[in-house]
C-alpha cells in the first residue's frame, strides 16, 4: 500500500513536470523569429571578420547557450514600462513630459510630484555603481572621439546597416511607422544619442549623455507599450518589443560591431581604449535598463555574446530591406549637403562603405547596389593606418587627433540635424 502510495506521488509529479516543461517549451518554441542556425548571419562567422573574431575567444557557445540567450526576448525592463503607465497613462502625454523634461534638467527636488515608478528609476540611476571606472570611460571617449566622422560612418554603414539583414531586432521599428516616417528620424535621434553619451565626463548623473539614457530608456518603453496595443503584433511571433535580448544586440552594435568597423579602417585602439569603449557602453547599457551581467566587459565576452545573438536571427525580409534602402537614400532628401550630385555622390561612398563592411554576399540579399566607390573605404584606410602610425609615436598629435576627430563630429551632427529640421 505505502509503496502504491509513493508510486502514485512519484507519477503524478513527474506529469506534472513534463506538463510544466511541455508548456515552457511550447512557449519557447513558438517565437518563430528563432532561426538555427541563421540562414543568414551563421555565414558571417565563416568570413574573414567573422573568423578572425573567432580566433579572438577560447570557445564558441554551444547550442546550450544559445537557447539560454534566447529567453531574453521574453524579457524587457519592467521598472520603465511602469514609468509609462504611471507617468504617461497616469498623468497624460503632454503633462507626463513635463514632468520628464523638468526632472533631467533640474533633479529631484524640483518635482516633487513625480510617480514613485519613475523616482524609483532615476534614484536607482543616480547611483553609479561600484565597477564604473572614470579612467575607462574617459579613455573610451576619447577614443571615440579621435576616429571623428569614421565614428559617425562605421556606426550608419556597418553597426545599423548590418542590423537590418536581421527581420526580428528590427519589426518594432515597423510598428513605431518608421517605413512612413523615413530614416531621417531614427538617424537623427542616434547621432544626437551617440554624441551627447561619447562627450568626455557627459556620464556624470545628470551629465548629457547620462540624461539622453535616461530620456531612451523611458522612450523604449513607451514605444513597446504601444506596440503591444497592436492586435497585429503578438510576442510569440517576435518576442517582447524592444526585448532584453535585442537591447543587448544593439549595445554589441555600439562597441563590438563598432570597434571591429573601425579596426577595419587602420584604427588601432590600444588595450586600454578597447577596454574603456566598453566599459563606456556597459554603463549606457546599464542606464538603458539592460542587466549588468549580461553586459560584455571586454572583447572577448562580446564577440561569444553575438555570436549567440546572431545565430537565431532571421533572414532580412521586405520591411528591413526597405529601411535599407530609405537608409541609403536619406542624404537626397535631407538639405546637407547642398548640391544634388553632392548627395548622390554621398549616396555611392555610402553604398561602397556596405560592401567594405558587411560583405557582397549581405548586401546582395538588401539587394543593395554595387559600386565603383567601393574603393574609398580602402581608401580612406590607408590614410588612417599613417594617421594611427603617428598618434602612437607623439602623445601630442592623438590630443590634437581627439579636439579634432570631435569637433568634426559635432559639426556634421549639428548640420545634419539642422538639415532635416530636427527640434529638440
Amino acid at each position: 500500500m505505502l509503496l502504491q502510495l509513493i508510486c502514485y506521488v512519484l507519477s503524478k509529479s513527474i506529469f506534472k513536470y513534463i506538463i510544466l516543461t511541455d508548456k515552457i517549451l511550447s512557449s519557447f518554441m513558438a517565437l518563430n523569429r528563432i532561426q538555427y542556425p541563421s540562414p543568414g548571419f551563421s555565414k558571417h562567422w565563416k568570413e574573414s571578420v567573422g573568423k578572425r573574431m573567432l580566433k579572438r575567444v577560447s570557445s564558441i557557445p554551444t547550442k546550450e547557450h544559445i537557447d539560454s540567450f534566447n529567453e531574453l526576448y521574453m524579457c524587457c525592463d519592467t521598472l520603465a514600462d511602469a514609468v509609462v503607465v504611471d507617468l504617461f497613462e497616469g498623468l497624460g502625454h503632454k503633462r507626463g513630459h513635463q514632468l520628464l523634461h523638468i526632472l533631467l534638467e533640474q533633479g529631484l527636488n524640483a518635482v516633487p510630484d513625480i510617480p514613485d515608478s519613475l523616482r524609483a528609476l532615476y534614484t536607482s540611476a543616480l547611483h553609479v555603481p561600484e565597477w564604473v571606472d572614470d579612467v575607462l570611460l574617459k579613455q573610451g571617449a576619447q577614443f571615440c572621439q579621435r576616429a571623428g566622422v569614421f565614428s559617425l560612418i562605421t556606426l550608419r554603414n556597418y553597426s545599423l546597416m548590418g542590423g537590418y539583414e536581421s527581420a526580428a531586432i528590427n519589426k518594432p521599428l515597423i510598428f513605431t511607422g518608421a517605413l512612413k516616417g523615413g530614416p531621417a528620424k531614427r538617424l537623427s535621434d542616434t547621432l544626437k544619442f551617440w554624441v551627447d553619451v561619447t562627450g568626455c565626463g557627459a556620464m556624470k548623473p545628470a551629465g548629457a549623455g547620462f540624461n539622453a539614457a535616461i530620456q531612451v530608456r523611458i522612450i523604449h518603453a513607451l514605444a513597446r507599450y504601444y506596440i503591444k496595443k497592436s492586435p497585429e503584433w503578438n510576442d510569440e511571433d517576435w518576442g517582447i518589443p524592444i526585448n532584453t535580448g535585442d537591447m543587448v544586440a544593439t549595445y554589441l552594435g555600439f562597441s563590438l560591431v563598432y570597434l571591429e568597423g573601425l579596426r577595419m579602417l587602420q584604427f588601432k585602439p590600444t588595450l586600454n581604449e578597447e577596454l574603456g569603449v566598453y566599459h563606456l557602453w556597459k554603463y549606457i547599457g546599464y542606464l538603458l535598463g539592460i542587466p549588468q551581467e549580461l553586459l560584455p566587459a571586454n572583447d572577448k565576452e562580446a564577440i561569444q555574446t553575438l555570436y549567440k545573438w546572431t545565430m537565431t536571427q532571421p533572414l532580412a525580409d521586405v520591411d528591413t530591406i526597405a529601411l535599407a534602402h530609405a537608409l541609403v537614400n536619406a542624404p537626397l532628401s535631407a538639405t546637407f549637403p547642398n548640391k544634388v550630385w553632392q548627395k548622390k555622390i554621398l549616396v555611392k561612398i555610402y553604398l561602397g562603405f556596405n560592401r567594405f563592411y558587411l560583405g557582397r554576399a549581405a548586401c546582395n540579399r538588401m539587394h543593395l547596389p554595387n559600386t565603383i566607390f567601393k574603393v574609398i573605404p580602402y581608401i580612406a584606410a590607408s590614410i588612417n593606418y599613417v594617421h594611427e602610425c603617428l598618434v602612437l609615436i607623439f602623445p601630442s598629435f592623438k590630443v590634437r587627433a581627439i579636439k579634432k576627430g570631435r569637433n568634426a563630429q559635432v559639426e556634421v551632427t549639428d548640420s545634419f540635424l539642422k538639415s532635416i529640421g530636427y527640434k529638440k
